[in-house]
């Protein structure tokens, strides 16, 4: 497993990554973890840091956080159950600077009324914070709930993208 470190707004990003011929700079991102991310990834001995391999990554993330990009594109490789990675691939329909609920996303995945508690576990299992937008999702009451950066990190990136 390739890694870096990055400095945000949000603290010292992880950055994880495998190698992929055809993503930039050789590498398709595996997770985006923020420091004290609940069940977040941390570097393990083994791994080896590749700034290079990230070059693409930072700069769109710095684009972002300066409010100058809305949209990554960037190779995305997360790992996880065919029904989370539909539920994280839906994460991505949802517009910068715009909320769904969790029953909305439980739709858009084809689940079922009763589904929306496991979207909402899918949701809060996303490996990928920020790249894959879990921030934009609230309560049907329009209430910020959970977000495994803190809910501090999501109201500071619903507001980067509101002033937007």
């Amino acid at each position: 497993m390739l890694y870096t470190e990055i400095d945000s707004p949000l603290g010292r990003l992880l950055l994880t990554g495998r190698p992929a011929a055809d993503a930039p700079g050789g590498t398709a991102l595996v997770s985006l973890s923020v420091p004290g991310q609940k069940n977040g990834v941390l570097a393990q001995p083994d791994w080896h840091r590749e700034p290079a391999a990230f070059a693409e990554a930072e700069r769109q993330l710095t684009a972002y956080f300066a409010g100058e990009s809305k949209d990554f594109t960037l190779a995305l490789a997360p790992q996880g159950t065919e029904f989370r990675q539909r539920v994280w691939a839906a994460l991505d329909s949802v517009p910068y600077g715009a909320t769904t609920s969790y029953g909305e996303l439980a739709a858009r995945v084809g689940a079922s009324r009763a589904a929306v508690r496991a979207v909402g576990g899918a949701v809060g299992a996303n490996p990928l914070l920020v790249l894959r937008p879990c921030h934009r999702v609230i309560g049907a009451d329009g209430s910020l709930t959970g977000y495994a950066g803190g809910l501090d990190r999501k109201r500071l990136l619903l507001a980067l993208e509101s002033a937007g």
